[in-house]
């Protein structure tokens, strides 16, 4: 089988194995593009009339693995970033609402946290603020306005259920991982053999680019990892199985 000729064309589905405890973190069968490459750095010793090289040293064996991908998770956006998940966010939300016909009381859909209300009136976004306060989820303004008037409202709103939050700092580092690889080749006789990769020890590089667009095609991130030797000096497995 060794002298078979075969070809690649479609995607290899991933597997991240967390390189510590062992555990499945990233099953990743959603990928457009997956890419191994394998590096090393050559020096040579040179002598005699001309500097020509005599002798090779190779070392520095490593390489890296990128994925291009147009589906994201947030799992995804956690093996990147080493960031924590969690199960509640808070972020400053904007409601265009009106006033009661008293002119003084705004019903908000949600509690907002304390001390995040601020109100405009309609035209003046974001320019005078009217003072109010604030009773659960009733703003009750100061100074009353014309009955039934429209008001701008922004305040921070506190998100529990089915929330998926990945919170980055400047101590996120992205876990090493075991990465098992599954793609399939064609040789001449039309055959489809079964191709498995293994990579030892991968640490996803903390970069990601996210984009948002509404024209062209759906965005897409580019995770670049670097392979690194495990224990036993291992890399790179590449395993072709025959029928």
């Amino acid at each position: 089988m060794s002298n078979k000729k075969m070809v690649n064309r479609e995607v290899c589905d991933l597997i991240f194995v967390d390189y510590s405890t062992r555990k499945p973190f990233l099953n990743l069968d959603f990928a457009n593009v997956t890419t191994t490459e394998l590096t090393g750095e050559s020096v040579f010793a040179y002598g005699g009339k001309g500097h020509p090289k005599r002798v090779q040293f190779a070392g520095e064996r490593g390489g890296t693995m990128t994925i291009e991908t147009q589906i994201q998770t947030a799992r995804l956006w956690q093996l990147i970033t080493g960031g924590e998940a969690s199960k509640s966010a808070k972020f400053v939300t904007r409601v265009e609402t009106a006033v009661d016909e008293n002119g003084t009381s705004i019903t908000l859909a949600d509690a907002p946290v304390a001390g995040s209300v601020a109100v405009y009136a309609d035209g003046d976004d974001c320019g005078q603020e009217l003072a109010c306060t604030v009773a659960d989820k009733v703003v009750t303004l100061m100074t009353p306005i014309t009955g039934g008037s429209k008001v701008i409202v922004y305040y921070m709103k506190e998100v529990t259920d089915k929330v998926e939050r990945i919170n980055i700092k400047s101590t996120s580092f992205p876990k090493n991982f075991v990465v098992y690889g599954d793609t399939v080749m064609k040789t001449e006789d039309d055959e489809i053999l079964p191709y498995k990769l293994t990579a030892y020890k991968v640490a996803p590089q903390g970069n990601m680019s996210l984009s948002f667009s509404n024209s062209g095609d759906p965005g897409s991130i580019t995770i670049t990892c670097d392979l690194l030797a495990d224990g036993d000096d291992n890399i790179l497995d590449l395993v072709l199985i025959g029928e």
